[in-house]
This record gives C-alpha cells, structure tokens and sequence, in this order.
C-alpha cells in the first residue's frame, strides 16, 4: 500500500515536476530554488515537496543556503533530495528482485561471470540493432536516460581536450541486485553498454565508480582525437 500512495502522489502535475527538479539536480534542493525552476509560487512547491517527503519519495532535512553561520546568517531552510529507498508496484503482485538475487548468487558461486558478460554484451549489441554507432556524448545520454541511467554530462573544472568530458549516471537499474553482487553486476552493466555502444565508435563505456552513482561512465573515445 505504501508504494501505491508513493505512485499515486505523482499523477499530480506540479508534484510530478517538483520530484523530476529535485532528482535531477543529485543534490539538495531549497524551496525557493524549486518554485523558481517549476514556475509555481513557493508556498506551493512547499505543500508539494513535503507531501512528496510524507509519502517517502523525498528526504528532507535543514540548512542554511547562504552558506554562512553565526549571528546574522539567517534561519535554516528546508531542504529535499530523492529518498534512498526503492518504490515498485506490480500488479498481480511479482518478485523479480528475489529471483535476479537467486540467479545472481547462483552465477558468482559458479563463476559464470565471463558467461554472463558475454550475454550482456549481446543483449547490448541487440538493442543498437542495425542503427549507427552514437556520434557523439550528447546523443549517447539520450540513449542512456531511454533506459533509466538519469545520466548528466560531467565537464571537468580544467578540461584538456574532449576525452576528459564524461557522462555519468546518477541510477543504476540494477541497484538492488548489484548492492549484494557488485562486481559481477557491475562487470554486466559494463558489458551492456559496452554492446550498445561499440568499442571502437565515437564513445565508449569504462567502469569508474562513485559513491551514489552507476559504475560505470561514458566517454569519448580516445582514437577520436588521434
């Protein structure tokens, strides 16, 4: 029941703009910033946010924005981020995860890891189909964020050429199952994209990971620049 009034809260129009906001920054967001970024008046977006946080789908906590502290630097503000936690709903009721543990588990015992690569890298190539390899970052994250990675592109503060700007992907679709398994999950998803997006094209997938985010980033390709 949780996880249906959690959905349900999102059919709302404004709600549903406010949680897209917020989860697309990676950060904590301030009621103001919000309002600003959705075109509703902040009392609004504050009803909003806070149901949002009431039904678990945002976390929310104080601090003060101005980045100040003592006398005179203001009163805290409130501020929301996505909530950690996982809302499914499957009706009649499923239970998918229970089974990619089992066959997960099963996989590492057996050290299939090369299989199972194997078969995601096919899986990936099935997917780009007949279609031309990415042409570049940008066309790449629309492809990425098709498929749940909510990817952003990352330009380093002093970038030395076009190999050092990368696209990182703040969701892993397989989270779950790769917080018990990582590296045979994380070397899977490698493999996926590796197959979607070639390894000899204009950009190419290579495992880096960050606290928070996917495993793995996508990159340009250094033979690119050669």
């Amino acid at each position: 029941m949780e996880d249906i009034n959690a959905i349900a809260a999102l059919q709302d129009p404004v709600r549903r703009r406010l949680y897209e906001y917020v989860v697309a920054q990676g950060r904590e967001v301030g009621r103001n910033e919000a309002a600003e970024a959705t075109g509703v008046a902040r009392t609004l977006a504050a009803h909003h946010l806070d149901k949002l946080a009431e039904v678990g789908l945002l976390e929310s906590g104080s601090r003060r924005l101005t980045g100040r502290s003592g006398p005179g630097a203001g009163r805290p503000a409130k501020v929301y981020t996505r909530a950690r936690g996982e809302r499914t709903l499957s009706l009649p009721a499923r239970d998918y995860r229970t089974a990619a543990e089992l066959l997960a588990e099963a996989a590492e015992q057996a050290g299939l890891d090369a299989g199972l690569c194997a078969a995601a890298r096919r899986r990936g190539e099935a997917l780009r189909g007949s279609a031309a390899p990415c042409g570049g970052l940008e066309e790449a994250a629309e492809v990425l964020a098709a498929r749940g990675y909510e990817p952003y592109l990352e330009d380093p503060e002093e970038p030395t050429d076009a190999v050092a700007r990368v696209v990182r992907m703040r969701n892993c679709p397989f989270h779950a199952v790769a917080e018990r398994f990582p590296p045979l999950v994380c070397g899977m998803n490698l493999a996926l994209l590796e197959g979607l997006f070639g390894t000899d094209g204009p950009v190419r997938a290579r495992m880096d990971a960050r606290p928070g985010e996917c495993c793995v980033v996508v990159e340009n390709s250094k033979n690119n620049n050669d």
